[in-house]
This record gives structure tokens, C-alpha cells and sequence, in this order.
């Protein structure tokens, strides 16, 4: 499992189970730093908290390509937590991600 957080508004992260959507693999996900817009409607303590069903309905509007709630429902554990650390550390100020090890 190999993530990336390449700059403070993406964060990229190759899957552990590829996704099979028709006849295309999906073996990497990329996911943007939501806008205020984005979040309309989610509670930023249960994102932050990792909520699941939270972090499904965030899921669709930031990944790339585009996750479906059937691929979401079908992500491979060691996936979804990866995607969860990546949408966390959108809401680190830039001296709190400065302050992480590694």
C-alpha cells in the first residue's frame, strides 16, 4: 500500500484491492482537499472522528475517479482507513502537519 500526500490539497493513495469497474481496473485514488461547498451537510467531528457513513457521503464528492457507494460499501478495510488518514490531514493547519513525524 503506497499513499502520498504530494501537496497540502491532494492526497493519493494506491489501493491494496483495485477496484474493477467494467472493464476498467481502478488501482489509485486521488483525493482533493474539500471546499467549504463540499462539506455542506456533513458534520466535520464525525469526519474527523472517521465515520464511516460520513466519510462515504465525502467520498464521491473529492475522489478521483469518481467512487460509487457500491465501490465505497465494497473498499478493502486497509484502504478505506488510508483514505480516511488522507481526508484527516486536510484539516491540519500547515504547522500541525509541519509537526508530524516522517
Amino acid at each position: 500500500m503506497e499513499t502520498n500526500m504530494d501537496t497540502q490539497n491532494a492526497f493519493q493513495h494506491t489501493l491494496e484491492t483495485p477496484i474493477q469497474r467494467g472493464d476498467q481496473t481502478i488501482s489509485s485514488i486521488t483525493l482533493r482537499k474539500p471546499s467549504v461547498q463540499t462539506l455542506r451537510g456533513l458534520s466535520l467531528g464525525s469526519l474527523v472522528q472517521m465515520d464511516v457513513d460520513s466519510i462515504s457521503k465525502l467520498l464521491p464528492r473529492i475522489s478521483s475517479p469518481t467512487l460509487t457507494a457500491g465501490e465505497i460499501a465494497a473498499l478493502d478495510p486497509a484502504d478505506l482507513l488510508a483514505l480516511c488518514a488522507g481526508i484527516s490531514n486536510f484539516f491540519l493547519t500547515r504547522a500541525q502537519r509541519e509537526s508530524l513525524p516522517g
